[in-house]
């Protein structure tokens, strides 16, 4: 661990009290490999950097979302977090006009999962045609439509994300949770969960559901900023993130902008609220997201590399220092920050 002298960061136990506890697909482990495997072989980036997007594990992630899915609904999840990540990693070093061309892209595949993609086409559209091609076939006709509705919706976002990047823009923190409630990916995130159920649009859009998503997206960004702060300040690329939001409209320091964050993150909380009947799967599936996503936060090597269980206990992270990745490194050479504390 770093001398005392060495700034800390203090993360708060904001799931402490969440009721839903940790639980973990059983075939994590075989289905990870599976669709790891399957995104290694795109060679979507140089190895160095390949090294580091592994460690983030992303089929913890997708396991931990989806503990009692099949093999094949989880095989879909787990592509679902690579493609999720590869695009992130593509998108946030280009600028808005170029973002938009890889946008349309992938929007393509995803519409037509059965069609070859051009030959010289950016890789993206492929593996977004694969994953979906082979994930289609484990979706009900409604499951299928809000996949694609939502990771549209999600896509659209990062096409916002890119323009305030150019224009160097900070938002307003209604402005921001607006965004990033796409931008998360929480909405496709959610599908998986119903692939196997045919949910019509009255109860997948009715507003009970739509207001129990929007509180679960808001908890997943604020543990996930929360979490992510200290590598993206190091990186330059905290702007799209709750605590500079905060800082900067509400002129704070950093350990104000925590205090604002943790106040908000208890008002997100859902209280004694119960569904019962038709929602009580939705609900409980929702309800696991936020527990996923802080479990995943410290047991990945994205925020905190190999020391994140430590992190988890002690709830002190030393700040990284400024380290801004080479911008001119793009697709398949874009850099893929490793996070050594």
């Amino acid at each position: 661990m770093p001398s005392v002298q060495q700034k800390m960061l203090y993360l708060p136990e904001t799931m402490a009290d969440w009721p839903w506890p940790r639980a973990i697909n059983p075939h994590y482990e075989e289905i990870s490999a599976e669709s790891n495997a399957w995104f290694h072989s795109f060679k979507a980036f140089s190895k160095k950097s390949q090294v580091a997007f592994d460690l983030c594990d992303f089929g913890r992630l997708a396991s931990l979302a989806y503990p009692l899915i099949t093999k094949e609904q989880l095989r879909t999840g787990c592509d679902l977090m690579n493609l999720f990540f590869v695009v992130d990693e593509y998108t946030d070093v280009e600028e808005a006009p170029v973002v938009r061309e890889m946008v349309d892209i992938v929007i393509d595949a995803l519409n037509n999962p059965e069609k070859p993609r051009p030959e010289g086409e950016i890789l993206l559209g492929e593996v977004a045609r694969q994953f979906w091609s082979r994930g289609v076939k484990t979706a009900t006709p409604s499951a299928a439509r809000h996949m694609v509705e939502s990771f549209t919706a999600y896509l659209e976002s990062v096409v916002e994300q890119a323009a305030d990047r150019d224009n160097d823009h900070i938002r307003t923190v209604e402005e921001y949770l607006r965004n990033r409630r796409e931008n998360i990916g929480a909405r496709p995130s959610y599908v998986p969960m119903e692939l196997g159920f045919d949910f019509p649009d009255e109860v997948f859009y009715h507003p009970v559901i739509v207001e129990l998503s929007i509180h679960i997206a808001d908890l997943i960004i604020l543990d996930n900023d929360i979490a992510s702060y200290n590598k993206e300040q190091a990186t330059g690329d905290d702007r799209h993130n709750i605590l500079t939001i905060v800082m900067h409209q509400f002129n704070v320091d950093l350990e104000g902008a925590m205090a604002w964050v943790v106040e908000y993150h208890k008002e997100c909380h859902l209280g004694d609220l119960k569904l019962t009947g038709k929602w009580r799967n939705t609900f409980t599936g929702l309800a696991n997201w936020p527990r996923c996503n802080d479990c995943w936060n410290f047991e990945s090597g994205r925020y905190f590399g190999n020391k994140g269980l430590e992190i988890q206990k002690i709830r002190l992270v030393p700040m990284l220092p400024k380290k801004i990745p080479d911008s001119h490194l793009r697709r398949e050479n874009v850099v893929v920050p490793l996070v050594e504390l």
